[in-house]
């Protein structure tokens, strides 16, 4: 019998150490498919579970760097597919998987027909740049196409209500994942094209496995992408997801709510911009403002200067200066007339007896009461023209005109004084200059002169 000292003796962790060598040094990385169960996700991040097939199981672990990564989340009785390595933990001398990565058993097989309709379709032209229309910068009403109970027309309607809550949102109603779901997407877009009751159209579902994904990678769902005439954005799950749909749509938005920024405008900018606009509008105004306000001001020193009561009361100032030297050119002429007179009495008392003194005082009384009526005659004669006058120039008067109820009207715009109707439209604002005050009006009527 052979004694420990005629033999190598392996401490236990020495002969785990040795196997865990052996093992990493023999098997590489290997893909290995099978059920979950006894899933413990430990606050250090890692995920510890047991992968089990009818007939036997394995410990794995997956350790949090690669945890993150994944792009689903994994239950107890979930068919996986995992890469791993096949190493030994020590402390208890089990082999056991590391896995590096993980998905869905049905990943593999769904990524491989993803793979030969995208190849399929790009052929036929369906991806191609050329072909995709532009977005519209401010839509009047976007239609979504999704599940109305998802995470993402939430994501949609919040981003919405947030940048833009005037913009209107019609959604059609699908479901976005299991049998019958790509039929309905496709319906979507083929009834919100034939109704163009929105201006672009966003196709969209939140995160999910790529089984989750799998009616936006459909053939039908792509073909009503590419006949469909309205702007189509694709939102399909996370960042990182690359659909069908994202590639035949005209334009991939990386999430729905990355969707709604791409479409919705920026109602603070533009609020912005409108009050820059108003300010610039109100600076234009007061500067046309004072410009008219220096031409009306110009327009009223003429009126001032030709306006008709001035004119009056210089012609009636004139009146009076000829009415004042008509009345000393009669009595300038009286007084030469008496003073002629004087002079001939004289004469007479030198030359004429007395009796032919008072012959001639009877004919001076006689001349005297002849030359005063004659005097009287011709101021009466002059102050009746004079009257005749004063009341003609009266009648031409244009205040004595408005003192009877006429008006002198004048376009507001630009002061010129209106003769016939036609010189105006509806709408337009006049000047009326009355007998006893002025007044503003607003023409609601035009009736032009009949032609005869």
């Amino acid at each position: 019998m052979d004694t420990p000292l005629q033999h190598d003796v392996y401490t236990v962790t020495g002969l785990n150490q040795e196997v865990r060598q052996i093992l990493e040094q023999a098997y590489p990385l290997i893909w290995v498919e099978g059920e979950l169960s006894n899933l413990a996700r430990p606050r250090s991040g890692h995920v510890y579970f047991t992968l089990k097939d009818s007939e036997s199981q394995v410990r794995c672990a997956l350790f949090r760097n690669r945890a993150l990564r994944l792009r689903f989340t994994p239950d107890n009785g979930e068919r996986v597919r995992l890469r791993a390595r096949i190493g030994l933990y020590a402390p208890r001398g089990e082999y056991q998987l590391i896995a590096e990565h993980m998905e869905p058993a049905g990943d593999g097989a769904l990524q491989q027909a993803f793979e030969v309709l995208k190849a399929k379709l790009g052929a036929e032209g369906l991806f191609d740049p050329t072909i995709k229309q532009a977005i519209p910068a401010m839509p009047r009403r976007i239609g979504v196409v999704t599940s109305p109970t998802g995470a993402a027309i939430r994501d949609v309607l919040s981003v919405l209500a947030r940048r833009f809550p005037a913009l209107p949102v019609l959604i059609y109603p699908v479901r976005v994942q299991g049998d019958g779901a790509a039929a309905e997407i496709a319906a979507a877009i083929d009834r919100a094209e034939a109704r163009r009751e929105v201006d672009v159209l966003v196709v969209t579902r939140g995160g999910g496995s790529l089984e989750d994904l799998q009616a936006f990678n459909d053939e039908a769902v792509a073909r009503a992408i590419h006949r469909a005439h309205l702007p189509i954005v694709s939102a399909v799950g996370h960042e990182v997801d690359i659909s069908i749909a994202d590639l035949a749509a005209d334009q991939r938005a990386a999430t729905p709510s990355a969707a709604a920024e791409l479409l919705s405008p920026d109602g603070m900018a533009i609020r912005r911009e409108l009050q820059a606009r108003t300010e610039r509008l109100n600076q234009s105004l007061t500067r046309q403002l004072m410009h008219h306000r220096g031409y009306l001001d110009r327009l009223a020193r003429r009126l001032a200067s030709q306006h008709p009561g001035r004119q009056l009361r210089e012609r009636a100032q004139r009146l009076d200066e000829l009415e004042q030297r008509l009345v000393h050119a009669g009595q300038a002429r009286l007084a030469a007339r008496r003073q002629h007179l004087e002079g001939l009495t004289r004469r007479l008392r030198a030359v004429s007896p007395a009796h032919q003194l008072r012959a001639l005082a009877a004919q001076q009384s006689a001349l005297t009461n002849r030359l005063q009526i004659a005097m009287r005659s011709d101021l009466g004669r002059r102050q009746a023209r004079l009257q005749e006058n004063a009341r003609a120039l009266e009648a031409v008067s244009p205040l004595a005109t408005l003192q009877r109820g006429y008006a002198i009207v004048r376009d507001d715009e630009n002061g010129r004084i209106l003769r016939t109707a036609s010189e105006v439209k509806t709408g337009d604002r006049v000047h009326a200059r009355l007998g006893q005050g002025e007044l503003t009006a607003r023409v609601e009527t035009v009736n032009p002169p009949s032609e005869t």
